[in-house]
């Protein structure tokens, strides 16, 4: 596999976004969410995704340069409708709203339906953290095709419906939840189809409602498994389920799959303002302290010892800022192809 620094994986995506009909500050949002995907250790919704994206804004499933539309509104509360435009762009736009609007009230949220797919979903309140709030992010596909089978089924009837939450503190890295309520997310079934590799046991069922370690057994009528898998499924699915109110019911876009198969993620997000319950510095401080109690574990067999959540995230970033990013060939020829499509490939150095 190739090994590309983030600077490059930006540019190219930038570029090869741009001369896909998309506005230069749109492109430079994508390929920015994206590759920070990918510095973080999620190459599921990395830059794999843009060759998507573009066959997206291609087929009009994506509109560049999309109104944002207020449908509903209160000091504390927006319904937003994105018309179709890429979700990082909606979805950043909607979690800073959240967030002025927490500013003042302090707490704050919103719904918001109609956009193209949000990407690394700890992006959002990782937005919030940085203000000094505590922010969440809730996200479903949608009338999206679905992917999950609920508990005790073969077929799916679920999205993945991550659930993402962040806090501001005084580590070095932040801290924050990111989780499919699914056993695995779908880019990483797709990732491992990419790389020729098998999956684990546990993430995937067949047609037939058997365990499969073939990812392509997914495109061919199976489903992954909630979180939990065959034993504690009931877990996954019902917070799967709680997700799909927020995201599908609450936001208006309904639940099942509608024909055209456009993917539509519904988002819930909240933004809390630490000051309001107690000062910002004492939480920051006393935040980084219970890290530090958790870190402090002694170690169990076989373990390099306890990690806060977001501290792998952290340190797979700094490794790959330095080293640059591993990019899988398929993903990697289908960059190289679009270059080359559009005249590109000298431009950005695959010639």
């Amino acid at each position: 596999m190739p090994k590309v620094r983030a600077e490059r994986l930006r540019e190219i995506g930038r570029t090869l976004l741009v001369a896909n009909g998309v506005p230069e500050a749109e492109a430079a949002t994508v390929a920015r969410h994206c590759v920070a995907a990918n510095l973080a250790g999620h190459d599921s919704h990395g830059v794999i995704q843009i060759p998507g994206y573009i066959d997206r804004v291609k087929a009009g499933h994506i509109v560049p340069n999309a109104p944002f539309t207020v449908v509903r509104e209160s000091p504390t509360t927006a319904v937003i409708d994105g018309n179709w435009g890429f979700g990082y762009v909606v979805n950043e736009r909607a979690m800073r709203m959240v967030i002025e609007k927490a500013r003042a009230s302090d707490i704050a949220a919103a719904t918001v339906f109609r956009q193209g797919h949000v990407g690394r979903l700890a992006t959002y309140p990782l937005i919030a953290a940085e203000a000094g709030m505590i922010g969440m992010a809730w996200a479903d596909s949608g009338r999206s095709p679905k992917s999950v089978a609920p508990f005790g089924g073969r077929e799916a009837r679920l999205g993945t419906n991550p659930w993402a939450i962040a806090v501001p503190s005084d580590l070095k890295a932040p801290l924050f939840l990111d989780m499919a309520t699914s056993a695995v997310a779908v880019g990483k079934v797709k990732l491992a189809e990419a790389r020729g590799e098998p999956i684990p046991r546990g993430w995937v069922v067949d047609s037939e409602g058997q365990l499969a370690t073939d990812p392509k057994a997914l495109a061919r009528g199976g489903a992954l498994l909630p979180l939990g898998g065959p034993g504690e499924g009931h877990k996954g699915t019902g917070l799967a389920v709680i997700g799909e109110i927020l995201c599908g019911i609450l936001t208006g876009l309904g639940f099942g799959v509608e024909p055209t198969g456009r993917h539509n993620d519904g988002c819930f997000l909240l933004a809390i303002k630490v000051d309001a319950f107690r000062p910002l510095a004492e939480f920051r401080a006393e935040v980084a302290g219970f890290a530090a109690y958790l870190k402090d574990t002694p170690p169990s067999e076989g373990s390099r010892g306890v990690l806060y959540p977001g501290e792998m995230e952290h340190a797979k970033e700094s490794e790959r800022k330095r080293d640059g990013v591993d990019i899988e060939a398929s993903t990697w020829g289908k960059l190289s192809d679009l270059a080359e499509a559009a005249g590109l490939s000298a431009q950005l150095g695959f010639a």
